[in-house]
């Protein structure tokens, strides 16, 4: 999880409130506006049919990827597809058991449970929430000393829906309990257009073709930052042009906030050029990485590191992590003879 700090760019990363009811606004209400992920939303359509059929609660559903993918908005689409609420908590925000047992008692049957974050929660949490998930029940122990006793609640049938970045850093317990597990994989440019022009009909604000492909291919694969830029685009086009975004429109927004031709921000090239300048190139270990840009490791893995690996621009060795000759290239660098007997 990144924390706050000078060096994540806010245009990617930060969510104020009004970009947060923004992209609420935004979020696909059905299956019709759900954009990508084909084969995650055959995998729901048939557990969601089965659910229905047994009259039954779903399997407990635990979705993981990249930041911005649609996770939370595919939770609330479940809801609505089975008709049940659907109760947001997150991983940190469940501090002591009896966060856990006020929430879970409270649910009603069938009703849906979205933990974001859920890698995060409290080891003391997490062992009170199996016995919950496996046979709807909550064990709560009252009393200290020799007088304490456990009480078994029987709680209403349920559905856990876990959602994180970070799935490798769930216990093997935990991650057991999922009976349908779901990687959420990065947007073509296609299905972000197709995200896009569906947010530019909500905001009432024209965009060409050509901005519209040209945005797609700026978005990093990401609909939330998508959805992001169209907001802040939009606004130029409306402050300085007629309201219509065109490809100069396009052009000069993005510039002002400077995200580049291939969707790099500040952050990504200031990870790049310290890596080629300080490190030549690398092979550089991830916690010498994290700590020359002062950041955390956490945000360099979830954040920067899987668009620029999903572009060619640095890879994973077994050494550490290393740019690529495309990123020299797009950086404007020249790799040195040294450089270029190292990486390449």
């Amino acid at each position: 999880m990144a924390k706050k700090n000078d060096f994540i760019d806010p245009l990617v990363n930060a969510v104020t409130p009004e970009e947060q009811n923004l992209l609420v606004s935004l979020r696909a209400g059905d299956w019709s506006e759900f954009a990508g992920q084909i084969g995650v939303k055959k995998a729901l359509h048939i557990a969601i049919a089965a659910a229905k059929k047994r009259k039954e609660p779903m399997e407990h559903i635990l979705l993981y990827g990249p930041p911005g993918l649609g996770k939370t908005t595919l939770a609330h689409i479940i809801g609505k597809e089975l008709g049940v609420n659907v109760r947001v908590t997150s991983g940190p925000a469940i501090e002591r058991s009896g966060d856990l047992a006020a929430i879970l008692t409270n649910l009603e049957p069938n009703d849906i449970l979205f933990i974001d974050e859920i890698h995060r929660l409290n080891k003391v949490v997490e062992e009170t929430l199996y016995p919950a998930m496996e046979d709807y029940a909550l064990d709560i122990v009252i009393g200290k000393g020799p007088s304490a006793r456990s009480v078994r609640l029987d709680l209403p049938p349920f559905t856990i829906i876990g959602a994180t970045t970070r799935a490798g850093l769930l216990s093997s317990p935990m991650r057991d309990r999922f009976g349908l597990i779901s990687r959420l994989e990065f947007y073509s440019p296609v299905e972000v257009e197709e995200i896009l022009e569906r947010a530019a009909k909500k905001l009432q604000v024209k965009m060409d073709a050509v901005a519209k492909k040209e945005l797609a291919k700026r978005s990093r694969g990401t609909p939330r930052i998508a959805l992001r830029l169209l907001k802040r685009v939009r606004d130029v086009a409306q402050v300085e042009g007629e309201g219509v975004i065109t490809v100069p429109i396009l052009d000069r927004s993005l510039s002002l906030f400077e995200v580049d031709g291939m969707g790099l921000d500040r952050s990504d090239r200031r990870l790049l050029t310290l890596m080629i300048d300080k490190f030549d190139g690398g092979p550089v270990g991830i916690e010498t990485l994290a700590a020359a840009l002062a950041e955390d490791m956490g945000t360099v893995e979830e954040v920067l590191e899987p668009y620029l690996m999903q572009i060619g621009f640095l890879k994973r060795t077994p050494r550490g992590r290393q740019v690529t000759q495309a990123a020299f290239t797009h950086m404007g660098k020249v790799p040195t003879k040294k450089q270029q007997e190292e990486l390449f």
